[in-house]
């Protein structure tokens, strides 16, 4: 099959198609013909050589795919309703940017009804992450704020609509007036441009001084500081990425005052169970979502997978809104 290889640790040139051996689906495993890969920053970091895959995972980049069951763990595959020659799509450990790919039963999918591969391409990763999140580990309720740290990002994008279609009233962070317009036309209630505004007395002003109840932040490093500040009583900072740096100061006081949770996660090295049980939630509460067009993915972008160079220098430019997306 074909691959898109990681040659050496670098800049997206070292991005190479190659040959590889189609993967073989083990026990409670499916293999899947894939016919779109999304793109993920953490794909990013792992080119880089920052993001290692986990112990007996493949080497090739890619985290979500969308695709066609060709064979796999029949006994499993009943249990979870689904039988050779489905369209699925899957969250996976790496692996993704290929032509087949081997994926645990539990962490597929159906794709939804009246979707393409490619939008179907684009949900695993960060419906998974927004849910487990935002809606598990934030606890986000009806009724109450959310703040997105960039929402026009692919994880920004999904916790709009979802916090949006769920009850609760969502603010963003974005960095031009075009996104922030963007995000407001997806749904979500207030949008702030962090290069021109501050977004501490945005979020004090939208609230009238009670602060948001959520923040999902993506950045970290000097943020952390300026968010607690954000949150109300009992409020829940939910940290699941370090692009300003793992180095934070903050005032304790406040979170002793005002009894907060700060916490965070990383999804890809998870147990299998623990996706599964996502994966399970998101069948129930936000497939039907979908298949309603209440939320909807966002596709600024695909590329042909030989072009995946091109797609990880999209990424890493922040110039889009929505996902990207690879094709074979």
């Amino acid at each position: 099959m074909l691959a898109v290889e990681i040659s050496s640790f670098g800049e997206p040139g070292v991005l190479r198609l190659g040959e590889r051996p189609v993967p073989v689906a083990g026990a409670g495993e499916l293999l899947i013909r894939v016919s779109a890969s999304g793109i993920n920053r953490p794909d990013v970091l792992q080119r880089k050589g920052h993001y290692a895959p986990p112990p007996g995972t493949s080497d090739l980049p890619g985290l979500e795919v969308a695709g066609v069951i060709e064979g796999g763990d029949e006994s499993a595959m009943a249990q979870a309703g689904l039988r050779v020659g489905d369209r699925v799509c899957a969250l996976v450990a790496g692996g993704g940017y290929a032509q087949w790919c081997v994926a645990p039963v539990v962490q597929c999918l159906p794709v939804p009804a009246g979707f393409s591969d490619v939008e179907a391409a684009s949900l695993p990763e960060t419906f998974f992450t927004v849910w487990s999140n935002v809606f598990e580990r934030g606890r986000l309720q009806p009724g109450e704020v959310l703040l997105v740290q960039g929402g026009s990002s692919g994880i920004g994008v999904t916790a709009i609509q979802l916090g949006r279609a769920l009850g609760a009233t969502v603010i963003v962070t974005a960095g031009s007036d075009d996104k922030c317009a963007a995000c407001l036309a997806l749904g979500a209630h207030h949008a702030i441009n962090y290069r021109t505004q501050d977004f501490v007395a945005e979020v004090q002003r939208i609230t009238a001084g009670k602060g948001v109840d959520v923040v999902l932040d993506m950045v970290a490093g000097s943020y952390v500081a300026r968010e607690v500040q954000c949150l109300a009583e009992d409020g829940r900072l939910v940290i699941i990425a370090v692009q300003g740096g793992v180095q934070s100061t903050f005032d304790a006081g406040l979170v002793l005052r005002r009894r907060l949770t700060i916490t965070g996660s990383t999804l890809r090295p998870r147990p299998v169970a623990f996706k599964g049980a996502i994966a399970q939630a998101l069948r129930e509460r936000v497939w039907p979502l979908l298949a309603a067009g209440a939320v909807r993915p966002v596709i600024h972008r695909t590329f042909a997978a030989a072009d995946a160079a091109q797609a990880h220098a999209l990424m890493e430019s922040s110039q889009h809104t929505g996902k990207i997306v690879l094709t074979w």
